[in-house]
């Protein structure tokens, strides 16, 4: 199995990202599972494009995508995908798109196909806070998940595909209060647990891990 990891360059007024800051701690196998990193830009005109040029020249089975969400105190492995980009913020490139559609003949909405509860679950038996989420917000990172949804649907139909958010690491929170933040090793361990999962199980478990809101 060729597993593809990419993570987000910085964006906004950080300087640095988690998201690819560790890529750099991450092994280059999982049992006999050869890992490929990768640094993507946050854009919504390339990092879709970027991100499919590499899946194309090495036909990867999985690929999973690191975005950073500030705020956040748990890692969340992402469910949905929304054909919506709706953005706060520009990107790096300046382009701030509001309220239009990701693909005009896409689904309203793309899940992932990794096993989301038993990652998040994984994640937490060893001792690091996480939650699934179900909502990826409205920038790239949500337009990266619903385009890998899209890609499965339209070109790679045998791929496993999902996004995971992490949070702000302690140098990112020093100026912001009681922002939470997680240490960059952790995070590294909550997504080796979340690549060990993904190549020894295929289907998901049945637990209680919805919202009331």
């Amino acid at each position: 199995m060729k597993i593809l990891v990419a993570g987000f360059e910085p964006f906004g007024e950080d300087i640095v990202n988690p998201a690819s800051e560790v890529l750099q701690l991450l092994p280059k196998t999982i049992q006999t599972h050869k890992i490929d990193t990768l640094e993507i830009p946050t854009t919504f005109n390339e990092s879709s494009k970027v991100l499919e040029q590499e899946m194309k020249r090495y036909q990867y089975d999985v690929v999973l995508v690191i975005g950073q969400a500030g705020g956040r105190f748990e890692i969340t492995p992402e469910r949905i995908g929304i054909n919506l980009d709706d953005a706060r913020i520009p990107d790096n490139n300046g382009k701030q798109p509001i309220d239009e559609r990701i693909q005009e003949g896409g689904a309203s909405a793309y899940f992932s196909n990794l096993p989301v509860k038993r990652i998040t679950k994984a994640i937490r038996d060893v001792g690091i806070p996480a939650r699934l989420s179900h909502s990826a917000g409205t920038f790239v990172c949500n337009h990266i998940l619903y385009q890998l949804g899209y890609m499965h649907e339209q070109y790679f139909p045998n791929l496993k595909f999902g996004f995971i958010h992490i949070p702000y690491i302690p140098e990112q929170v020093i100026q912001k209060g009681e922002t939470p933040s997680m240490f960059l090793d952790l995070i590294a361990k909550g997504l080796i647990t979340a690549l060990e999962v993904i190549v020894s199980y295929e289907d998901d478990i049945k637990i209680a891990l919805g919202e009331i809101h």
